[in-house]
């Protein structure tokens, strides 16, 4: 029990220290600005105010950026779950020459370092007029989003028992009705999985969104988002909260329409009986 005890303390510790930045950032969104500047830290508002939101959605670009980061994000995560799901298929159901060596490179690429790759992408998608350009980004951002699908939708597949479809096909379903009833609803919660970390990582991703867009009607929010600070004047602390907090919104919002079809232990129940 102690050793229980302990744990749970451990666990509840460090959910404070990773919610503390969100909560205070939340905080301080509604608070005034002799609060925010105060050198008495205030933890709760007093008197909440909307002012700074008002002032973060005055700001230019807001909207053009939100809108450019929700196509760009999209296309993302609807083109990188697709291809990667099909890629994920076939290494897990079929055996072909080079299988093992693609696994390994695909584990590779998670290996490399982001910053490290910002010259050699500049590079190419410049050659074919990329850059300054969405597509370009969403090329980008599925360099390094599709590996990581692959590879972690194909641990779903491998999960799923082959004498499911082998059951479906001797009651005399094709190889594609198998496919589109037995396997894909089983590995729904992978393709949610995978979706909704490619949704996080493509919308909080600023490095190549700021190198490869210059200009400011084509660029996403979290490169708006920047632009509070670096203008050589007093920042707006206010306002930076409430443009941050309005930045996450996305984020929590599909986590919670999606939040249902993260389950497991379906396949355990469906072999069941």
């Amino acid at each position: 029990m102690r050793s229980r005890s302990a744990w749970n303390t451990v666990g509840v510790a460090l959910f404070v220290v990773m919610a503390f930045p969100v909560f205070w950032m939340v905080s301080t969104a509604f608070k005034s600005d002799d609060q925010i500047n105060s050198i008495t830290p205030t933890w709760f508002p007093l008197h909440p105010t909307l002012s700074h939101f008002r002032a973060a959605l005055a700001r230019p670009f807001f909207w053009t950026d939100v809108k450019n980061s929700l196509i760009v994000v999209l296309a993302t995560v609807l083109i990188a779950t697709a291809v990667a799901f099909l890629a994920a298929v076939a290494l897990a159901k079929y055996r072909f020459t080079g299988r093992g060596a693609f696994i390994v490179l695909m584990i590779g690429i998670q290996m490399l370092p982001g910053a490290g790759l910002i010259i050699p992408l500049y590079v190419v998608l410049a050659r074919y007029h990329q850059v300054n350009a969405l597509s370009g980004v969403i090329i980008t951002y599925l360099t390094f989003a599709l590996p990581f699908c692959v590879y972690t939708l194909r641990g779903f597949i491998l999960g799923i028992p082959k004498d499911l479809e082998e059951a479906a096909m001797v009651d005399g379903s094709t190889r594609f009705g198998a496919f589109a009833k037995i396997l894909l609803p089983l590995v729904a919660p992978g393709l949610v999985a995978t979706a909704v970390f490619t949704f996080v990582t493509s919308w909080n991703e600023y490095i190549f969104a700021r190198t490869l867009l210059n200009d400011q009607s084509k660029q996403t929010i979290t490169v708006w988002l920047s632009y509070f600070l670096g203008t050589g004047r007093q920042t707006d602390w206010g306002a930076l909260m409430a443009a941050s907090t309005l930045t996450s919104i996305p984020v929590v919002v599909f986590f919670l329409l999606v939040q249902k079809r993260i389950a497991f232990g379906l396949t355990a129940g469906a072999v069941r009986g």
